[in-house]
């Protein structure tokens, strides 16, 4: 009876000494970050400090030709989009505009995010294109003189014809990244892209139509 109750002691002891290093070993993965372990990404802070280091790794060519392609093209869309706010003649387009520089610019600092965080040098930011005209969709500087001088049902139909081969041209781009790209971040905007700007270039052609 007493050996029983010695082993039964011994048993639980052992037991419990096993509990201890099993939590002294989950605890211990707080140390490596911070936010409880590294296998257990938190939310907000936790969770969007995590994605530049992830953008920086997984990355090809085709990923940072993409983001230095895609800035100056969206600065060029912001350019003519803001031209809208006291030239149109239309409610809808300069809704339209707006909605385009609401979703753009954010884009835009996004892109140039990951240059940096891939070592590379983002596009230099201001009003001159003439060095990106060959890219799919970009407007000459003759085509932007001419929006800038045009004002109200003029404007709207310049406005409205030009954006929608500028999102063409945007949408191609953003096609090639989905084929070739290796960053699912960019990856995941490039079908985004697509998505928001082929259902605005349906919207741009009904409002020419209406016209």
């Amino acid at each position: 009876m007493i050996t029983r109750t010695l082993t039964r002691r011994v048993a639980l002891a052992t037991a419990a000494a096993a509990s201890a290093l099993v939590l002294a070993a989950c605890g211990g993965n707080t140390d490596d970050t911070g936010e409880g372990g590294t296998g257990h990404t938190g939310h907000g802070a936790s969770a969007a400090s995590a994605t530049p280091s992830a953008s920086a790794g997984a990355h090809n060519a085709q990923d940072v030709a993409f983001a230095k392609g895609m800035i100056p093209h969206h600065q060029q869309a912001l350019q003519m989009a803001e031209l809208a706010s006291d030239r149109a003649s239309s409610a809808r387009v300069k809704d339209l505009a707006a909605r385009i520089e609401k979703a753009q610019d954010p884009e835009i600092r996004t892109l140039t995010g990951w240059l940096k965080a891939w070592g590379e040098q983002p596009p230099m930011a201001g009003m001159d294109h003439s060095g990106h005209t060959g890219m799919s969709g970009m407007m000459s500087e003759a085509d932007m003189a001419a929006l800038k001088k045009a004002t109200g049902k003029d404007f709207d139909t310049r406005f409205l014809s030009l954006m929608a081969e500028h999102h063409q041209g945007a949408v191609e781009m953003a096609t090639t990244e989905k084929q070739r790209g290796r960053s699912g971040d960019a990856k995941a905007m490039a079908d985004a892209i697509i998505t928001a700007q082929n259902a605005e270039i349906k919207e741009m052609k009904q409002l020419l139509g209406a016209k």
